[in-house]
């Protein structure tokens, strides 16, 4: 058995090009290991080994190790999204990718998820410096965080296609409502708003934004609970005119409750 497996390695190592297939879907290490040592091997080889998931981590560093192969923007993505390299090396390998596969890699299912955290705060890190036309494509169908970036930037049509975004989340509305520098645009924006603006926490947080439109925080207030009501009204940086709202609000509860 070990000569058979040696045989099988050294004719890995030499496989003339339309040989290599078998070896691309060799279960042994030392048949990858050698098969990365053929001449012959090339860029698509690369990437269909990559495709494996139960590639070992050792085979996954030495495509790494090799500068020709790194070169390549296809073989850097499949080592950046494959759950077994190296932290180290997909970490590094990833800020090197291009905006548009760094979200591919942010969106795949394998990806490991410091990669995909990682991916996405180097998005976020490259919004301000994105042409606007790959930022609207960005704000259409990136991941959730990086369309949360562009909405608070309040381009107008970035800001539409942002609040469009099927990954696009509470969360990161939310985050966008609290943030105090984020254009006033953007908050009317996200209170107008079919989806967003029927979302219950959504609601609160624009209740406690000064920015919010009167005629929004006025349709809102009757919505929410008597507890929030009374926490959003104690807090100091609530605007004065909303205060107000919520005091006759709460004496027409009270007037209500009395009849």
């Amino acid at each position: 058995m070990p000569d058979e497996a040696a045989e099988r390695a050294a004719a890995a190592r030499t496989a003339a090009d339309d040989q290599l297939k078998p070896y691309l879907h060799a279960a042994e290490e030392d048949v990858l290991a050698a098969l990365l040592e053929n001449p012959h091997v090339e860029e698509d080889d690369v990437v269909t080994l990559l495709s494996r998931l139960d590639l070992p981590a050792t085979i996954l560093a030495a495509i790494a190790a090799k500068p020709e192969w790194i070169s390549s923007e296809s073989i850097r993505v499949g080592l950046v999204r494959h759950p077994k390299t190296p932290r180290r090396t997909a970490l590094t390998l990833l800020r090197q990718l291009f905006l548009f596969d760094l979200v591919k890699v942010a969106l795949m299912p394998s990806t490991p998820a410091e990669v995909k955290r990682v991916a996405e705060e180097v998005m976020v890190q490259r919004v301000p410096q994105i042409p606007i036309g790959e930022k609207l494509t960005l704000a259409r169908r990136g991941p959730a965080r990086v369309a949360g970036a562009i909405l608070a930037e309040g381009h107008p049509q970035a800001m539409k296609l942002a609040l469009g975004n099927a990954f696009l989340n509470e969360g990161q509305v939310l985050k966008v409502i609290a943030n105090a520098a984020v254009p006033e645009r953007v908050i009317a924006a996200i209170a107008q708003h079919p989806k967003w603006s029927v979302q219950y926490n959504v609601r609160v947080g624009l209740i406690r934004n000064k920015h919010t439109p009167v005629p929004s925080v006025l349709a809102f207030l009757p919505n929410l609970t008597m507890r929030d009501l009374k926490d959003v009204a104690a807090l100091e940086t609530i605007p004065s005119h909303v205060r107000r709202y919520i005091e006759k609000e709460l004496q027409r509860r009270a007037g209500k409750r009395e009849s």
